[in-house]
């Protein structure tokens, strides 16, 4: 378990755990908290070390300024006996219904290159019809049904045969997955995700321990061979601003654009095959 999970089960006493936890995890010291949200040092000391109990307001003052994620903030709440205050609404909602055309015409605005939406476990709820295009002609038949990205990338029996370089993209992949999963909240997904990724046959051992020397690179290069056509794409992902809802707080969408002249006139001419 992570520090912060243990510290969400110690009772009363945990809120200021979990504040502790989260001022190290943004390396700010109790002045530089207590400056950036305006209250006193003495105040920020007498609240981790259990002195002080945090009104509503101030676990959410608190849980802005150290930029905790809305998961963790409702955890932040819960153990300072207050209700959450974040929803965590299925994407399929009603009231997600805006987001969910938002994230269609985002998805159409990338034809003809692929583009997927991605949940917090990397599993893939949304394509768009040139990712479905593309997986489709890479993988055949043994495109799953549910796909999921790690899984995509790391099974010998998937991807990653068609990945050049394979072992640098997925460094840079475990390396995300390792913080994921190591961050404030233990999620048993996620790191039963990590767990299921290192044991592929053939991923190297030095993987399996973080290497928080490796940054966490926002573009990620990738080039795919099928038989005699190399595909040569670059990825970025992004997520929703300001979200209030769990739910798309953790929402990924990534998006592969062609990184060769190539590429782009591939794509194009498949599209309107």
């Amino acid at each position: 378990m992570t520090q912060a999970f243990e510290a969400g089960r110690d009772g009363a006493s945990s809120i200021g755990s979990l504040l502790q936890y989260w001022r190290k995890a943004r390396n700010l010291s109790q002045l530089a908290l207590a400056t950036e949200a305006d209250v006193s040092p003495r105040h920020v000391s007498f609240l981790e070390t259990g002195r002080a109990k945090p009104s509503r307001d101030m676990v959410v003052l608190l849980a802005t300024v150290l930029r905790v994620p809305l998961r963790e903030r409702n955890l932040l709440l819960l153990a300072a006996g207050y209700a959450p205050l974040y929803q965590e609404a299925r994407l399929d909602a009603p009231e997600l219904g805006p987001v969910r055309a938002a994230l269609e015409l985002i998805l159409k605005q990338q034809e003809p290159f692929p583009a997927v939406v991605m949940n917090r476990h990397w599993d893939i709820l949304e394509m768009n019809q040139a990712a479905k295009r593309f997986f489709g002609k890479l993988l055949g038949a043994r495109a799953p049904a549910k796909p999921n990205v790690l899984r995509l990338m790391f099974d010998p029996e998937l991807l990653r045969p068609l990945v050049e370089d394979w072992e640098v993209i997925a460094e840079m992949l475990v390396e995300r997955l390792h913080r994921e999963a190591t961050g404030g909240v233990k999620d048993a997904p996620t790191v039963a995700l990590l767990r299921e990724i290192l044991a592929y046959p053939g991923v190297p051992a030095r993987l399996r321990r973080p290497n928080l020397g490796v940054p966490l690179v926002p573009v990620l290069p990738v080039r795919f061979r099928h038989q005699q056509t190399t595909y040569d794409y670059f990825s970025t992902v992004t997520t929703l601003g300001t979200p209030q809802d769990v739910t798309l707080e953790e929402l990924r969408i990534e998006c592969f654009f062609p990184a060769s002249p190539a590429t782009e006139r591939l794509a194009r001419a498949e599209a309107n095959e």
